[in-house]
């Protein structure tokens, strides 16, 4: 229940509007009279100070039940008055020295400021932002004196998700600290060479000793920050290790809240009761080319969005400069006027003087006499309460110690704040990046820095000396807090894997028609089972087990749910039951990828985060993996995930019976776009136990930090066993299925490369083309063509920049020595991911895939249509001949007649 509780003192006097909620004080509460409206907020008052706000909001509560039961319909406001939720006379003290803790945001201000302007006098273009730091430098600088803990030998540290466009801020006391020199801040967003610049935003990839969240992607660090709270309770309740310390910070612009991926999960938070959690909305009311909410107030918008998905929220508006003016503010004017002006004129505010704020804000002879007293130059500094470190610490102190929900921290700010008038609050601020020589001057003044002014004009950077009170300060405080903040670490831990053939031999099952789906959950199984690393295992799943043969997973290792079961699910006792477990292994994330994606985030860098090594496997609908949460793949390559993300279902015509908005042909393509993302497209059972192997040896037991896209279809056939001597192609990306077709060199034989389940078409064109044409093929399993392409494409460049060298040969020269084709490939893809390799083969080349809209039909039907299946192979074949002089071009239309094939069918590229 939201309720508003007027201070004690404060009575309602006289008619007036009826929304409480919005700043009125005079409700129309007819037929009952505001003098006993007074006598029962008199009694209110009473019970507060016998026995607390927290006692008498749960009596209110049950008091509003009492009125529903009775036909009540009460409408309860979801927002507070435009105020500090948290009242002076309950604002923690502050532990701190302020006047360092001034001095020291100072000098970060300064250094923030100055890396871009230097950055930007260099000629080189490359940008920046110094706003955003501007606005949130007491939010972040708070955390960082106060309450970021690293990680330590006993506490496995906290998760800051920084706002992306505040890196400057971060570096400059990441300089101060000592962990940058001058030339990496000189640097600034110039990374070339790797590991002398700063990267332009928080970037693992590029600085992996530094940044732990890319965040710059906006709303893919708040919904992050939700699953990863949860995922380190995941690690607490499964017993893998101790992370009942670790908070989880999320700074977020109010602008980026517009983002659905900020909001969609914050349910989540709440129903998982994730105490662990503390959002910090820095509410400058801008975004980048304008106001967030200027016909409105986007504190209260989202005051009310939070508190009706079960958060803790806290509203930080007001600096101490307001407190007296609140406090004198009996009649609850100053409340009403605070609400009614909407944040466009609070923007106004900023680039007014004092005469305009007393004008138009103190609009009445009630609030001018609130501040005659105070100067036209007093009413401009009156500060928002983002920016009063006072404020801000008591929000923070009041979010870590509030339990059973996440908190929101709603901080009023300004962007641009102490930036002068050319950018202080202007709708320009954030694309603001140099400063002329008195704006510098008069920024060095304002905070009150130790430069002369030439240093000043030349945007210096300033480093206290070690001895000074301000880095002594600053150091202590991050010494009691565990040390500096960011900092990546990843564990040295490694597991042993288990040999591939002990991988193959766990998934066969002779006589038995298998898909590889069913085959990727045996390996999973197997690996649960594991005594070593078993209980690293996450499987996620998006609510469709049983659609990938995965639902016998819940009742062998459980569904992890904080609260265990509460209930007696349908199918107890069943030999396949869901059960819930607070220590259950598998992350059912109900029909949501981007979640899911989030857990799979979480538990493919906790390597790096907590340090222990989780081995996520996603498997979701293939069609909703790149096309949906690309831009979450993307951000895992930049995290150095490791972990499998596997495409269940794939195909274009494998998933025959889904139709256009299901069936997947182009996810292998995307994937060749993520560099560390390692993709895979096997046929066989046993291919993909070769390359689930080669990943986990390669992830956790050499260390790589790289991840695996696998796509797996759901159509069921006989799994050969593993022929020998193939392990190295599997991994590598082509193998022949006969071994002896190396010795098979000669003019004009067909070379037929089949993926995924269209390698079996391929085996029968083979077959069609021997028994119809007397002509003899060789068929080979392409595994991947992306790894072809990067390895080719690699040798390619090395022979180039080396012509003093031997040249290098790729594994695909290699592979195919002697041989001259011609080379038909066939795949369940767009004809893009096949056409990689065709500047590395010796001989011509055709390539048929499935570029065009699914559809709902037979497997043999859809395979026609899109021309992938053995007849279209076996003429593809004989025209690649014809044009080589390896067949009479004029037996082409009775091939196509004898093949069966339509000559006027449709394009399936415009079907």
């Amino acid at each position: 229940m939201a309720s508003t509780i007027i201070p004690a003192g404060r009575r309602v006097d006289g008619p007036g509007p009826s929304d409480s909620a919005n700043g009125a004080v005079n409700p129309d509460l007819s037929p009952i009279s505001l003098d006993e409206l007074n006598e029962w907020q008199e009694s209110l008052d009473d019970l507060i100070s016998r026995y607390g706000v927290d006692a008498v909001t749960k009596m209110l509560c049950e008091l509003a039940s009492r009125a529903s039961a009775q036909g009540g319909q009460l409408a309860i406001p979801p927002t507070t008055p435009y105020v500090n939720t948290i009242p002076v006379e309950h604002q923690a003290k502050f532990p701190g020295d302020r006047h360092l803790e001034r001095k020291i945001r100072s000098i970060v201000r300064w250094n923030a400021m100055a890396m871009v302007v230097q950055a930007n006098r260099s000629g080189s273009g490359v940008g920046g932002h110094i706003s955003t730091y501007a606005s949130s430098a007491t939010l972040v600088e708070t955390g960082f004196n106060h309450f970021f803990h690293g990680r330590t030998a006993d506490h496995t540290g906290d998760m800051v998700y920084f706002q992306g466009h505040a890196s400057p801020g971060v570096y400059s006391r990441a300089y101060i600290e000592g962990r940058l020199d001058e030339n990496n801040l000189v640097k600034f967003r110039r990374e070339l060479p790797r590991g002398t610049g700063l990267s332009s935003y928080p970037h693992p990839w590029l600085m992996p000793d530094f940044w732990q969240f890319p965040t710059v992607s906006m709303g893919l660090g708040p919904i992050g920050s939700i699953y990863h709270a949860r995922f380190l309770r995941y690690l607490e309740h499964r017993g893998i290790i101790d992370t009942s310390k670790s908070r989880v910070w999320c700074f977020i612009g109010d602008g980026e809240i517009d983002e659905p991926e900020s909001l969609g999960q914050i349910t989540l938070g709440a129903r998982e009761h994730l105490d662990n959690l503390t959002w910090v909305v820095n509410c400058n009311l801008q975004r980048l080319d304008g106001p967030v909410r200027g016909n409105g107030k986007i504190i209260q918008e989202l005051e009310g969005v939070f508190r009706g998905a079960g958060w803790n929220v806290i509203k930080v508006v007001w600096g101490s400069d307001w407190d007296d003016l609140l406090a004198a503010d009996i009649d609850g004017h100053l409340q009403k006027r605070m609400l009614e002006v909407v944040d466009g004129q609070y923007q106004k505010y900023v680039v007014e003087g004092g005469d305009f704020i007393r004008k138009d804000f103190f609009n009445t002879p009630e609030l001018q006499k609130l501040v005659e007293h105070l100067s036209d130059d007093q009413l401009k500094s009156l500060r928002r309460g983002g920016h009063d470190i006072l404020k801000v610490y008591a929000a923070y102190k009041a979010a870590v110690e509030f339990k059973g929900a996440p908190t929101v921290v709603l901080a009023h700010t300004i962007k641009g704040y102490g930036l002068g008038e050319s950018a202080e609050g202007k709708n320009t601020t954030h694309q603001q990046k140099k400063l002329d020589d008195e704006s510098l001057i008069q920024f060095r003044n304002r905070f009150e820095l130790p430069l002369n002014d030439e240093e000043a004009k030349a945007a210096r950077f300033y480093r206290p000396d070690s001895d000074s009170a301000e880095f002594k300060y600053m150091m202590a405080r991050r010494s009691e807090l565990g040390g500096s903040v960011p900092r990546r670490e990843p564990t040295t831990e490694r597991f042993t894997i288990p040999k591939v053939a002990e991988f193959v031999d766990a998934t066969s099952e002779a006589g038995k028609d298998r898909s590889t789906t069913m085959v990727l959950g045996q390996i999973m199984r197997y690996l649960m089972k594991d005594k070593s690393f078993g209980k690293r295992i996450v499987p996620i799943i998006p609510d469709e087990a049983q659609t990938f043969g995965l639902q016998t997973l819940f009742s062998a290792f459980g569904i992890y749910s904080s609260k265990g079961q509460l209930y007696t699910p349908v199918d107890a006792g069943e030999l396949v039951s869901y059960k819930e477990s607070r220590t259950g292994q598998v992350l059912m994330e109900g029909i949501n990828e981007a979640g899911s994606m989030a857990s799979f985030v979480a538990a493919a860098t906790a390597y790096a985060n907590v340090g222990v090594n989780m081995v996520p496997f996603y498997v979701y609908y293939s069609m909703f993996g790149f096309q949906r949460v690309g831009d979450q793949i993307w951000l895992a390559g930049d995290s150095r995930c490791k972990g499998f993300l596997c495409g269940g279902t794939s195909g274009r015509t494998t998933l025959n019976g889904e139709g256009l908005q299901h069936q997947d042909g182009h996810s292998q393509l995307i994937a060749s776009g993520v560099p560390n993302l390692i993709a895979y497209d096997p046929c066989f059972g046993y291919e993909l136990a070769a390359i689930v192997q080669d990943g986990m040896r390669r992830m956790y037991q050499e260390g790589e930090e790289v991840f695996y896209y696998l796509s797996v279809y759901n159509e069921s056939y006989d799994m050969p066993a593993m022929p020998a001597g193939v392990a190295e192609g599997i991994v590598k990306g082509l193998y022949p299925l006969d071994p002896s077709i190396p010795n098979k060199k000669r003019a004009n034989r067909p070379q037929l490369i089949g993926s995924g389940p269209i390698l079996r078409e391929s085996i029968r064109a083979q077959k069609i083309l021997a028994e119809k044409f007397g002509i003899e093929a060789d068929v080979w399993s392409a595994t991947s063509f992306n790894e072809l392409k990067r390895d080719a494409q690699s040798t390619t460049r090395w022979n180039n920049l080396h012509p003093d060298k031997a040249p290098r040969k790729s594994y695909l020269e290699t592979a195919l020595a002697g041989l001259t084709g011609p080379f038909i490939a066939a795949s369940e893809n767009v004809q893009l991911v096949a056409e990689q390799i065709r500047q590395y083969l010796p001989g011509p080349y055709t390539v048929l895939g499935t570029d065009g809209f699914g559809r709902s039909e037979a497997r043999a039907t859809l395979r026609r249509h899109f021309e992938i299946d053995a007849e279209c192979i076996a003429y593809a074949t004989l025209v690649t001949l014809s044009k080589a002089g390896g067949y009479d071009p004029k037996k082409l239309p009775a091939a196509l007649k004898d093949l069966g094939i339509d000559p006027e069918k449709v394009d399936p590229l415009y079907a």
